[in-house]
């Protein structure tokens, strides 16, 4: 279990490949439901869970264009 955040921040490393089949199986999981308000949420869990890892990237690339 990871101990809650507090001023001596520890950061967990979360690698690439982890985040791509977590988002790939929420992906999956939102189409395989009926409820919109189930897909929603599972979309934006897929999102925040992406940016973990993804977000310096996509920054840099759209600072460089």
């Amino acid at each position: 279990m990871v101990e809650p955040v507090s001023d001596d921040i520890e950061y967990e490393e979360i690698h690439s490949d982890e985040v791509d089949r977590v988002v790939a199986a929420l992906e999956e999981l939102g189409a395989s439901v009926a409820s919109e308000t189930i897909q929603a949420i599972l979309e934006e869990a897929a999102t925040s869970i992406y940016y973990l890892v993804y977000e310096d990237e996509d920054e840099n690339t759209t600072a460089a264009a």
